[in-house]
């Protein structure tokens, strides 16, 4: 075989491969929005709620200093915003919400979000915890522990030790909880990049591993609600660079448009979740502004959900301090509760 052969041979295989790939992510993207039914839960927004922060002991209720005045929650913010409280872990149906007994804590806490008008979702795992489930049975206590009617989903946040069946165990028991209860918003949270250097870097493995379980066992409606933080180093590879640090809101796009190209998932399935503030990286902080442009990128491409971590981090320290607070932005210059005005949940 001459050389020039093989080099013609070499770039037809290319671009064969090429064709390939781009009819398979078409395929995809149809199969998928396909998939993405009526009867999906509606877009949803609102912040994640620390429970590890503020917990009022003499009522029992998970509560809220921003602002300065320790309140419920469901009294701190409005009608129509979804709080996450964050986080339950262990294995379903003997887990434990908040470091505390769901018997105990969750009760009066879910008769303060019905008589307050406040949904709320039950967010799992997280970055120090591990949430299982080996059975419909214990999935399905984990459910009776929260429910009402003001649940409006489960979230999967999955950053932890879960191996690939510890995964496709979870899923099979969603695939039975969607069959039961269709209305409830199923998401799974995970970690990206938002590579800008073309290389359309997005989910890690275990993001992917998961993404592989869902389609698998044939969950349908799910939302993968992308963590746009925390990129890492200031470089293409990782987010959107602007002035020697990422632009947290164009990396958000940046970030949901990689997860949509590259895996073929429909923007009405995505959610984003930012930290606001100063973030455990450094080079990655949100203000306001980034938040506003956020907000605005859910609303014209109609995403499935926008959040942010956390509650009580929208507002400013009391005191200067050296990296990330659960208790405060970091940023004194910016007043309690203007993270949320941002995102256009106004506190009360």
């Amino acid at each position: 075989m001459s050389p020039k052969k093989g080099r013609n041979r070499s770039v037809a295989a290319r671009l064969t491969a090429l064709v390939v790939a781009t009819v398979a992510v078409v395929a995809l993207n149809a199969c998928s929005t396909t998939a993405l039914r009526a009867d999906a839960p509606a877009r949803i927004v609102g912040p994640y709620k620390d429970l590890s922060v503020a917990f009022d002991e003499a009522s029992g209720l998970w509560s809220s200093q921003v602002g300065g005045t320790l309140k419920p929650v469901a009294e701190a913010v409005r009608p129509g915003t979804t709080i996450s409280l964050a986080f339950a872990d262990g294995e379903c149906g003997s887990e434990r919400i908040g470091g505390r007994d769901p018997a105990v804590a969750a009760p009066p806490n879910v008769a303060a979000f019905v008589k307050a008008g406040i949904d709320y979702i039950v967010s799992t795992g997280g970055a120090v915890g591990v949430f299982t489930c080996g059975s419909d049975a214990g999935m399905q206590a984990f459910i009776d522990h929260y429910d009402s009617p003001r649940l409006r989903g489960l979230d999967f946040d999955i950053e932890g030790t879960q191996d690939a069946a510890v995964v496709e165990a979870l899923v099979r028991r969603l695939v039975v909880v969607q069959q039961r209860r269709p209305s409830l918003r199923l998401s799974f949270t995970l970690a990206t990049l938002a590579a800008s250097d073309g290389s359309r870097a997005s989910l890690n493995a275990q993001g992917e591993q998961v993404l592989a379980a869902i389609r698998a066992n044939g969950l349908r409606d799910y939302t993968i609600n992308l963590m746009v933080m925390d990129f890492g180093a200031a470089v293409p590879a990782n987010c959107v660079v602007r002035d020697s640090a990422c632009d947290m809101a164009a990396s958000a796009r940046q970030a949901a448009e990689n997860l949509h190209s590259v895996h073929g998932v429909p923007y009405g399935r995505i959610a984003l979740t930012a930290m606001v503030g100063v973030n455990d990286v450094a080079q990655n902080d949100t203000r306001p502004v980034d938040i506003e442009a956020i907000a605005r990128f859910y609303a014209n491409r109609s995403l499935a959900g926008l959040h942010f971590w956390a509650l009580d981090r929208d507002q400013p320290c009391e005191r200067p301090l050296v990296g990330a607070s659960p208790l405060c932005s970091g940023m004194p210059d910016v007043s309690a509760g203007e993270f949320s005005r941002a995102a256009g949940w106004p506190l009360r």
